[in-house]
């Protein structure tokens, strides 16, 4: 790929922006792939944030949103992604706090375990619990979640 300038790499940028949520440490390696400095890539990264196209906050809400509704992710994977992204502790409580409500939380822990649990001959074993609270564990969720999520779908 040729090498933008700065000016061409910001439009491109705040298309990209303009498009989705993103994150800005994703924004920031992808102007670097585009041959700009990392003095640039800051400068770029601030100036996006300034104008309102790049936002760490509203980034994690949406991330945290679309990963739980559609993906069922858990607590723990939707925050571990997150600090991948460079995005803060606080930011991650934040968007838990504003788009996971606990009664739904735990409500979508008992659908996918009671999907897997079609899968295995009952009665269930421990060794088939266990495998229960693996699965759920993998996608995430608290073990006082899975523990409650169980007895409510093993009744």
């Amino acid at each position: 790929m040729k090498t933008l300038t700065y000016d061409q790499a910001l439009q491109k940028a705040a298309a990209l922006c303009s498009q989705a949520e993103k994150c800005p440490n994703d924004i920031f390696q992808k102007v670097l792939s585009w041959g700009l400095s990392e003095q640039e890539a800051a400068r770029l990264v601030g100036a996006l944030t300034r104008e309102g196209f790049l936002d760490e906050a509203r980034y994690a809400r949406a991330f945290v949103s679309d990963k739980f509704r559609f993906d069922h992710w858990g607590k723990i994977k939707i925050a571990y992604a997150l600090r991948g992204k460079g995005i803060d502790d606080a930011l991650i409580d934040e968007a838990f706090d504003e788009k996971i409500d606990p009664e739904e939380y735990l409500q979508v822990c008992v659908e996918l375990l009671s999907v897997k649990l079609r899968t295995i001959d009952q009665p269930l074993s421990q060794a088939d619990r266990a495998r229960l609270f693996r699965f759920a564990a993998q996608r995430g969720f608290e073990s006082y979640v899975i523990s409650r999520a169980l007895a409510a779908c093993t009744r």
